[in-house]
């Protein structure tokens, strides 16, 4: 498999690992898949990058194909390569809701990434968040402070994106204190901003 992936392609466009996933995943071909995740330890940072690559895509088709990789993508969180890092969060946004109790033993880990992570991994890290949030009371009690904090505290072009990622664990308890938040942020966004934030608090209210 690793024959197939851009590097070894000779291509510096994602297009090859894009194939490469997809044909994985039509396969279900897990064999494979492994080997890809095997490459995420390869000494060469663009071949490990590659696989990253390849198994959020399978990630975003068949979750469950790379569901088994979750401690893999935990301890990816922690490398000095960002593209693997961003690559693994994006993973995990894609299986938080199948592996809820493996994730949330490192939630401390998701946590840390988040809030010294690039822009992708703390966007990806909010899904994560926020999916492990919802429909669980244990989980939600100690992450969902977290992500208000995160809302509060953000910058004011990332509220609106992440106010919609957290939605999903937003209920009727948790609401008037999300929406407290929420209010608040509006008189540093723009109008557009603001209009997005509205029609999410109709959504919400509506529910």
């Amino acid at each position: 498999m690793l024959k197939k992936i851009a590097t070894a392609c000779g291509r510096s466009d994602e297009a090859p690992n894009i194939e490469l996933a997809q044909e994985l995943c039509a396969a279900e071909n897990e064999l494979g898949i492994q080997e890809i995740a095997a490459g995420l330890r390869h000494k060469d940072a663009k071949i490990a990058g590659d696989c990253i690559k390849v198994l959020y895509e399978i990630g975003e088709r068949k979750p469950r194909l790379i569901a088994k990789y979750c401690l893999d993508f935990i301890e990816l969180l922690s490398s000095k390569n960002n593209r693997l890092v961003w690559g693994a969060m994006t993973a995990l946004a894609h299986i938080a809701h199948l592996e809820g109790e493996r994730i949330y033993r490192h939630v401390e880990v998701i946590l840390s990434a988040c809030k010294h992570g690039s822009v992708i991994t703390t966007d990806n890290g909010v899904t994560v968040l926020a999916k492990l949030c919802n429909g669980n009371a244990v989980y939600s009690e100690h992450i969902f402070p977290e992500l208000l904090e995160h809302l509060r505290t953000c910058r004011p072009k990332e509220v609106a994106q992440h106010a919609e990622r957290i939605a999903v664990c937003v209920d009727g308890v948790k609401a008037a204190a999300y929406l407290e938040v929420l209010d608040k942020r509006k008189e540093h966004l723009t109008n557009a901003q603001t209009a997005r934030i509205n029609r999410l608090e109709k959504r919400l209210l509506n529910k």
